[in-house]
């Protein structure tokens, strides 16, 4: 199936669907990258509807830009080096407008990791966060500057193998437009904590609950109910009668010890990862009314927009029915009658 074609009117549209959930950035990244030969309209629609949108929702046209630089890398170069023409202004906006510490931070993030990916080089990185450098309050010989970090010290070769596996793996995902799916790699900035969690990321973290719950371990709970009364009730020691029995009620009671202390680490994990769960559903139920909100007003912005197309249709039938009918007109196809004359008209009998 082709993918849609590109339009102004289509990529705006997209732009006011889009969200800060990761498939709704890599959705519409993945077509813009599809639509690179448009490479300039986009980045120039853009910037115009960044410097439009809400503020709420200015952060997430950046995750989109960024998304798009860095997977089209592999692509050609068009993106990169056109959204270069305009992130200057876009960082320096955000910062005229007025954003807070959380939005400045996830900026700065942003820059970090086009130093440290070499996105772009250290004077355009420098450029892009001047707005930022210059909003910082301690003196101008501490005021933080955005460089790409130190260079790290070397792992081993198979370490560092190892090490780009895993995260290639956690940050590939599949992705379907317009019947096309490819693997789009999710180089956005981690979700700030207390934000809402991605729908996959719960998926996994209930899942892990669910394999790994202790308080359902029916085997060690028979375990620990079948222990003998003599590792548990220190009224019982006065019967031991040799040194055999006490070192084998000793034996037990160590045993006892390291499976309760197993089993009680095991239930504090549960806990601590059932706390966690209760808190990431909070954050995502209270996105989900959030964007069931959205929704329910586009609703009913389309359906008062589709009331006046109905408005319209009944108004066009109306004018229809009240048009003359023109089979009763008579037939003039031999052509009419010619007209009198001046003479005819005047012509006093």
């Amino acid at each position: 199936m082709v993918m849609a074609g590109f339009t102004e009117s289509a990529f705006v549209k997209k732009l006011l669907d889009l969200n800060n959930s990761s498939q709704s950035i890599q959705t519409l990244s993945l077509w813009l990258i599809h639509h690179r030969k448009h490479h300039e309209p986009v980045v120039k629609i853009w910037l115009r509807e960044l410097l439009k949108t809400k503020e709420t929702k200015k952060l997430t046209f950046m995750y989109l830009a960024n998304d798009v630089i860095q997977n089209s890398r592999k692509k050609g170069p068009e993106y990169g080096k056109e959204f270069a023409n305009v992130l200057t202004k876009a960082f320096d906006h955000l910062v005229e407008i007025g954003c807070d510490e959380k939005t400045r931070n996830s900026l700065r993030r942003l820059l970090t990791i086009w130093g440290e990916r070499g996105i772009y080089d250290e004077n355009q990185i420098a450029e892009f966060g001047k707005s930022l450098v210059l909003l910082e309050e301690e003196p101008p010989s501490k005021k933080h500057k955005v460089h790409p970090p130190e260079k790290k010290e070397k792992k081993s070769k198979n370490h560092s193998s190892d090490e780009r596996e895993r995260k290639k793996s956690e940050n590939e995902v599949i992705i379907e437009v317009d019947g096309i799916t490819e693997t789009h790699v999710h180089l956005s900035p981690r979700t700030p904590a207390n934000d809402p969690p991605e729908p996959e990321e719960l998926i996994r973290v209930m899942q892990d609950l669910e394999s790994n719950t202790a308080s359902a371990d029916e085997v060690v709970r028979q375990q620990i109910a079948q222990l003998p009364r003599e590792v548990s009730e220190v009224s019982l020691v006065s019967n031991i009668q040799d040194r055999t029995t006490a070192e084998n009620l000793s034996k037990q009671v160590n045993d006892a010890v390291t499976l309760l202390n197993d089993y009680n680490n095991r239930l504090g994990n549960e806990v601590e990862l059932r706390k966690k769960i209760t808190n990431m559903l909070r954050d995502f139920l209270i996105a989900q009314k959030e964007l069931l909100a959205q929704a329910e007003q586009g609703l009913e912005e389309y359906q008062e927009k589709l009331h006046k197309v109905h408005a319209v249709r009944q108004e066009l039938k109306s004018h229809i029915q009240n048009l003359p009918d023109l089979t009763q007109l008579p037939d003039v196809t031999g052509g009419l009658a010619p007209l009198p004359s001046a003479g005819d008209l005047f012509n006093i009998h």
